[in-house]
């Protein structure tokens, strides 16, 4: 018999036990590099191995995606070595995340590239961001193809 479909709730932090809240953080740790395994990540939140192994499977921290600051560009660039490099050095010194890049096979010497990029904690706007890439050496076309 197949086992049933698990439901997914989603509860405000506040109202939560604390061994969840515990273990939410445990796994958050762990996945910033904050602890260096396991036991050194329940000590730091002061909860038992055993509490985080009985609630690790079912603690997910919840993304909201209304909050979510994600664009995606568009770029023709010329088939040279380096100018993809350029272009990411130049949206992380605006503090632009890169999510994915995506590059298509250069063709009559150049090459499309799609690059998502979350934005949230970036430093100049988008129109700047744009000019600044567009003013990099081999950078034929960059354009804002889609917000979330």
């Amino acid at each position: 018999m197949a086992e049933l479909e698990k439901k997914i709730y989603l509860v405000r932090e506040d109202i939560l036990p604390e061994s969840i809240l515990k273990t939410a953080l445990v796994k958050e740790m762990l996945a910033n590099g904050e602890a260096q395994g396991v036991s050194d990540a329940v000590d730091k939140a002061g909860i038992a191995r055993s509490t985080f192994y009985k609630y690790k499977d079912g603690v997910f921290p919840f993304l909201n995606a209304d909050n979510a600051k994600i664009i995606n560009i568009s770029l023709l660039l010329k088939h040279i070595s380096g100018i993809l490099s350029g272009v990411i050095n130049c949206i992380a010194s605006f503090k632009g995340n890169i999510l994915t890049i995506n590059q298509n096979l250069p063709i009559h010497g150049v090459a499309y590239v799609t690059i998502s990029l979350s934005i949230e904690e970036m430093t100049v706007s988008l129109d700047e961001l744009l000019i600044r890439l567009g003013e990099l050496n081999g950078v034929q076309k960059a354009e804002i193809i889609s917000k979330s």
